[in-house]
């Protein structure tokens, strides 16, 4: 069973046939999938899946926590269930594919007092980005 799928029973959600199709489409490292991508995929699985039913299943993961929504630029949303473990994001600047990576400093800590302007400092995104390497002339 998928790391997702234990920790969304875990919490006592009901686990239909379509929720569970969403979980699967996203479980995996580095998946970053639009809500369409998600859609596609789910559909090869379970046909009948409505586009509504996905969008409303990926809202309901991110309301849980189970599912981190990623904006990374102008370009739709994406979905990342690796919301239990810190890490920031590589994204291409090109065709936009999404990496996550895990810096061995903790960017919270690398913000000096002087710069924090009195805000307790709650979370950090830092989004690194460059051409990978299927961009990459």
């Amino acid at each position: 069973m998928s790391d997702l799928l234990e920790r969304l029973r875990g919490r006592g959600w009901r686990m239909t046939a379509q929720r569970r199709v969403v979980a699967e489409v996203l479980d995996g490292d580095h998946m970053h999938l639009t809500a369409d991508e998600v859609h596609a995929r789910a559909v090869d699985r379970l046909p009948e899946i409505s586009r509504a039913t996905v969008y409303n299943t990926l809202g309901e993961m991110v309301s849980l926590g189970e599912v981190i929504e990623v904006s990374t630029d102008r370009r739709a949303k994406r979905y990342d269930p690796n919301a239990h473990r810190p890490h920031q994001h590589l994204v291409c600047a090109q065709c936009g594919a999404i990496r996550d990576v895990h810096p061995s400093r903790n960017p919270l800590s690398d913000l000096p007092a002087t710069e924090r302007f009195g805000f307790t400092i709650s979370d950090v995104e830092v989004t690194y980005r460059g051409i990978c390497p299927n961009c990459a002339p």
